[in-house]
Parts: structure tokens; sequence; C-alpha cells
């Protein structure tokens, strides 16, 4: 099957990241502002906002539930699936562009992702509260890779035990990798924000430990 002229493209991901550990304790995260070229990070989020299965899904936090504050969708291999919040996450399949970019993050990350979480913000009034992807079923050290598009969106950091802070703003074809500890010691959200009204997209690839579930 011949691939559309989105993915013909190719482009250098050896650039050295723009922060490392940043000097802030257990946080293992590098941030490449230039991942995507601008043309093909348009062309995506133009393609991925208009085709992906994108819904609101209900979460349970603290024992209530509530409408997620964003859409959502969940793709992926055919056994990872993925629960959060009480959401239980059942994969779509992929589609020829989330394969595209996960390619690309593996090359990168040089680790393989079976499954991908899409966020759509639509404007600054959605968000993700505050939170780690410390589920059994990402294991103990998790590697994301969180490609960013669309409008830029401030990612909060926030340690679990001594409250240290950081800020890093995402910007339109961008990627964020967070490993090592970072899941274990940190939270991260996204606040909401008055002053935004357009939209983003974020993509989370991830590796499901499928033999973690005691199945």
């Amino acid at each position: 099957m011949q691939q559309s002229d989105l993915f013909r493209h190719s482009f250098s991901t050896d650039a050295e990241p723009v922060t490392g550990t940043l000097g802030l304790s257990d946080l293992d995260i590098a941030y490449h502002a230039d991942f995507l070229p601008e043309q093909i990070a348009s062309r995506l989020f133009d393609k991925l906002q208009a085709t992906l299965d994108w819904k609101q899904e209900s979460i349970t936090i603290y024992g209530k539930t509530h409408k997620s504050p964003r859409l959502q969708a969940w793709y992926g291999d055919l056994d990872a699936s993925y629960t959060y919040s009480g959401l239980e996450m059942i994969p779509l399949p992929w589609t020829e562009a989330l394969l595209w970019l996960k390619t690309q993050c593996e090359a990168h990350c040089n680790i393989g992702f079976n499954s991908v979480l899409a966020n759509l913000y639509r404007d600054g009034q959605d968000a993700m509260g505050m939170h780690s992807d410390d589920e059994k079923e990402l294991g103990e050290q998790p590697v994301i890779a969180s490609v960013s598009l669309g409008v830029q969106r401030n990612f909060d950091f926030k340690h679990k035990v001594t409250g240290a802070k950081y800020r890093l703003p995402l910007s339109h074809g961008s990627l964020l990798v967070m490993k090592g500890n970072t899941q274990k010691h940190w939270n991260h959200g996204i606040a909401r924000s008055k002053k935004i009204t357009s939209p983003r997209i974020n993509l989370t690839f991830r590796q499901i430990k499928i033999t973690d579930r005691g199945l």
C-alpha cells in the first residue's frame, strides 16, 4: 500500500535535548523543541484532529465521577489495554499517522511503544489535573514519549514530597521524554488558562507491560 505524502518526509532526531535532569532530584526528562518540522507538525495536527475517535470519557477521582476536562482516544496493539482513574482504555487499531509518529519516537528513544494516549485540549478551559503515570501496567521506570501539536501549553511538574515545582512550555512539534524515577517522585499536569483560545493535541506513547497484570 502506498503511503501518503505526509509520511515520505525524513528528519534528524539526534539533536541534544534542551533540558536534562535540570538539577532537580529524580526529574529525569529531555525536551526537544524542534522534534517535528513545523509543516509536518501542522499537517499531523489537522489529520489527527479530523480522524481520531475523540471521546469525552468519565473518570473517577477520590471516589467521585466526573467528565474528563478534555477529549481522549486510546490506540495501540490489540492487548495493550490500560486502566487509570477507574477508566479502562481498550485500544483502537493503529492509524497510519500514529504508526508513523510511533516509529519516529521509537527511533529517538531507542525503545518500543505498544500504545498511545491521545488528548485533545479544545481551548484553555480544557486541562489535565496533577497526577503521575505510575500504574502497574507501565512498570517501575516507564519511558513516556510525549509529542505536542498545536497551541503552546505549560506543562507543570511538582515533587510529591518536597513540593518543588518546574514549568516547561510545550511548543508545536515538540517531544518531551519522561523516564527514570520521574513518575515515582513527580506529579505533572496542565492548568486552565483563559488566555488560550486555540486547540492542542498531545500524544503520549507508552509501553504497556502485558505480563505485569497477573493474568
